[in-house]
């Protein structure tokens, strides 16, 4: 590719900061002969990867098939401070072992997307340099930005404004991320529209470090599977990297149909015109090519098939043989029986007793495949039950 080629693929939904700054890097390394590095740090606040996060992935895997190099940072020691970044409190913290045992599962679900050629791929973690600097080097660090500059954030100000309080400690989330850059030498880091302030915070902290100051590229961020807040797992709204094909296909289909085409658009290499019309003729067949890409791109082909008559099968009323399991305690049971409300609450399938007594007026609860009516039903668990919430919410319970 030439380099307006180059940029005309990486510049496609993305937004760059300064304008023209990816054409000016990928000059820049030309003449040096060098691979642009290209950055990207994800905290392990948790266990999972979704495909929102596999939106940035997969702009990074477009550098690398260029010939780049992408450096991947786990954030173990900022995930500890916990990015401030659209939340209107302080953080939970986290421990250096959770963030650690976070980051290896983080590892394993990105090679999925990225290209793990040593030459393309560089992984590390920030504790490497961020765990040993000094009270001093803190202090020098933290010197090079005001709190009125902070104040610019729009999640800061709003708390401020509110009176909600602000730890100092959350000030220096966006620092520890900028001098990620400075110890890599980032060229380029990418990041979603939500951090693009840190990102920006990056720039300034290089130049003060001497360096050439990087290029941002922010790409949309993709809502979850509730078409409102972002995707989160803390939300319970999304799609994970690494959830089993049936589990992905099922979710691929509940995308809100206004929502479908964003779907495709930032989460897989469908053609969009041709799927744009399809949405619009036949929105059911769309979703169930987007669900079986899903499934291609983050399994395999041949499973496809079982993951499409899974699915199939559950919303004919089927019972599949792989559902999750309860044992239930004995002296939970009185005179031998117990209370239906109770059971679905200690499933897990209902949030209370009450919920439950709700959903059975609601028709809303099944039993064995078949409509519970009675809210003061009382079982026996001589054999096991098949415990239903919805089209496709399962648990078998025995004793």
């Amino acid at each position: 590719m030439t380099i307006d080629e180059q940029v005309k693929l990486l510049e496609r939904g993305a937004t760059i900061i300064p304008e023209g700054g990816i054409k000016d890097k990928l000059e820049l390394v030309q003449k040096e002969k060098r691979q642009l590095r290209v950055k990207l740090g994800v905290d392990p606040s948790s266990s999972d990867l979704h495909i929102g996060h596999a939106v940035i992935l997969r702009k990074m895997r477009q550098f690398q098939d260029l010939g780049h190099k992408v450096i991947l940072i786990i954030g173990d020691f900022t995930a500890m401070i916990g990015d401030p970044t659209g939340k209107n409190k302080t953080r939970p913290a986290l421990s250096l072992e959770e963030t650690r045992k976070n980051g290896e599962t983080y590892i394993a679900q990105a090679s999925k997307i990225l290209d793990s050629d040593p030459k393309k791929l560089e992984i590390r973690r920030n504790s490497e340099w961020l765990e040993p600097m000094g009270f001093a080097e803190v202090i020098k660090l933290s010197s090079n930005y005001t709190v009125a500059r902070m104040l610019e954030r729009d999640d800061f100000t709003k708390r401020y404004k509110s009176g909600i309080p602000i730890s100092v400690h959350e000030f220096m989330y966006p620092l520890a991320q900028a001098y990620d850059s400075v110890a890599i030498n980032a060229d380029i880091e990418l990041g979603g529209t939500d951090q693009l302030f840190n990102l920006l915070v990056g720039r300034d902290i290089q130049k003060e470090y001497g360096q050439i100051p990087q290029v941002t590229l922010t790409t949309p961020l993709l809502e979850g599977l509730d078409g409102i807040e972002k995707m989160s797992k803390s939300l319970n709204n999304y799609i994970a990297i690494a959830e089993s094909a049936e589990s992905m296909f099922k979710k691929a289909m509940q995308v809100n149909d206004d929502m479908l085409y964003r779907y495709i658009e930032l989460s897989t290499n469908l053609d969009l015109v041709k799927m744009k019309e399809l949405i619009r003729t036949d929105v059911k067949k769309a979703h169930r090519i987007y669900a079986a890409e899903l499934v291609r791109i983050y399994h395999s082909e041949s499973d496809i098939k079982n993951a499409e008559e899974r699915y199939d099968y559950v919303a004919k009323g089927g019972i599949p043989d792989d559902i999750a399991e309860y044992k239930l305690d004995k002296n939970e049971l009185e005179d031998g029986k117990i209370w239906v409300c109770k059971l679905y609450a200690l499933s897990g399938l209902t949030q209370s007793n009450a919920e439950a007594k709700r959903m059975i007026k609601n028709r809303g609860l099944r039993l064995n495949g078949e409509k519970i009516e009675d809210t003061n039903l009382q079982l026996s668990l001589d054999k096991p039950l098949v415990l239903q919430r919805g089209k496709d919410k399962f648990v078998k319970v025995s004793l």
